[in-house]
């Protein structure tokens, strides 16, 4: 009778935990960002508390479920972006398009860096008419503002569809630190990134 009863506690425990994680995810919402090489972006999305996963893909073209050397044509009409999960009672869509907009150059059209060409470009795909709000006021005040030196270029878009980038993408700077790009392009970005946004951080 006790192992009965130990049996059904176990099974109630499992029950509430599912419920508990539906409900969780049920309050999870979606943001999508493209500011210049995914590998970055997605290194520093993940860290902010509130961001349950920061996933590497594509977005925003014509062909379908393509692969990174497509990509890297520049013809597929797609933009390497990340598709971030998180809580917005822990962290906004304001607070994201604040770490979006300052942790890359939204007025260089199709370029970050050296990564050069319209898979690399500055762009929100929003997924709802609050987001795309959100973000027009924004692009709207800091140019108003002038906190940039040159018009902002960022392309707000509706979001359509995202396909995941393959599996080597994912986490990629923390799988491969001692890799020249990231040494040289990603560290330095993050470090600075952790300095502004520390309040913020897991």
């Amino acid at each position: 009778m006790r192992l009965i009863n130990l049996t059904l506690s176990f099974f109630v425990l499992i029950l509430l935990s599912h419920e508990l994680s539906a409900q969780n995810n049920k309050n999870m919402e979606l943001a999508t960002f493209g500011t210049g090489c995914f590998w970055c972006t997605e290194t520093i999305f993940e860290q902010l508390k509130g961001v349950e996963s920061a996933i590497s893909g594509y977005s925003g073209g014509t062909v379908k479920n393509p692969t990174y050397k497509e990509i890297c044509t520049g013809e597929t009409g797609h933009a390497e972006v990340i598709q971030i999960t998180f809580a917005p009672e822990i962290i906004t869509y304001k607070e994201l398009l604040e770490v979006f907009w300052q942790t890359h150059d939204p007025t260089i059209l199709n370029r970050q860096g050296a990564d050069v060409g319209t898979q690399y470009r500055s762009v929100i795909f929003y997924h709802n008419n609050e987001q795309k709000e959100l973000a027009e006021n924004y692009k709207k005040k800091l140019d108003e503002a002038k906190v940039y030196n040159n018009p902002i270029v960022t392309e707000i878009s509706n979001y359509s569809t995202f396909y995941k980038a393959e599996d080597y993408h994912q986490d990629y700077y923390n799988n491969n630190k001692s890799q020249s790009y990231c040494s040289f392009v990603i560290t330095p970005k993050i470090e600075k990134f952790r300095k502004v946004f520390k309040d913020k951080l897991k």
